[in-house]
């Protein structure tokens, strides 16, 4: 469906959460916050993610990003359920606010709808979507999974660390990069500007075109 994608600015929206009502904008302040959504309370897949949620949550706090979870049931029932979700991961408090959203309407804003799930009553369910959210408000990544695909919190972090290190440095990261390996430097630098901005030096790969692109670094 058309809607929120990289590059929009995340809506404003007042939430009532499991920690009372929240505006967005407000909440993610001068950090990045992830906001992930799941297709429902008490089910078994986002009791799961929910518990892996709280359990990087700490690890997730040091690089400055908070979470948002958010599910179409009301608070009270996000309330339960938290019992469920710390009862399956033991020792990981769900420490993070999860927003109710019972006439699906935040869904829609957020671009978080699954067409191909309703329920009981034919109402669309949300899709287990995620969007990383910067300090200017923009959404930096997203993913989009079915519901009946549970996502990986390694990814999650992993992701965040190569978003955060691109924002501080001219730099991406290339294919399989987990953290601690060498990054990539922008081809909008030039070698005499790479030389400055990296001191500790970077390495050129030798390929047939000859065109010195290649250049990897540690940041």
């Amino acid at each position: 469906m058309p809607g929120l994608t990289i590059g929009d600015t995340i809506p404003d929206l007042e939430l009532e959460t499991t920690k009372g009502k929240i505006r967005i904008h407000d909440y993610v302040g001068d950090g990045y916050c992830i906001i992930f959504s799941h297709p429902a309370d008490f089910t078994p897949v986002c009791t799961t993610e929910l518990g892996m949620m709280a359990k990087y949550a700490p690890e997730l706090e040091k690089r400055g990003v908070k979470l948002l979870g958010l599910s179409c049931d009301d608070v009270s029932s996000h309330k339960e359920w938290i019992k469920d979700v710390e009862a399956y991961t033991p020792g990981s408090l769900v420490t993070y606010p999860i927003a109710a959203d019972p006439k699906r309407e935040v869904i829609k804003q957020l671009n978080m709808v699954d067409p191909d799930e309703e329920d009981a009553s034919g109402n669309q369910l949300p899709s287990r979507a995620l969007h990383v959210v910067g300090p200017d408000k923009k959404v930096k990544l997203s993913m989009l999974y079915p519901a009946s695909t549970g996502r990986n919190m390694d990814e999650v972090l992993r992701v965040v660390e190569s978003l955060q290190k691109a924002a501080r440095h001219k730099v991406a990261t290339p294919v399989n990069w987990k953290p601690g390996d060498p990054v990539v430097i922008s081809p909008s630098v030039s070698n005499e500007e790479a030389k400055q901005m990296f001191p500790q030096g970077f390495d050129t790969t030798d390929l047939p075109s000859k065109k010195g692109y290649l250049r990897f670094t540690k940041v």
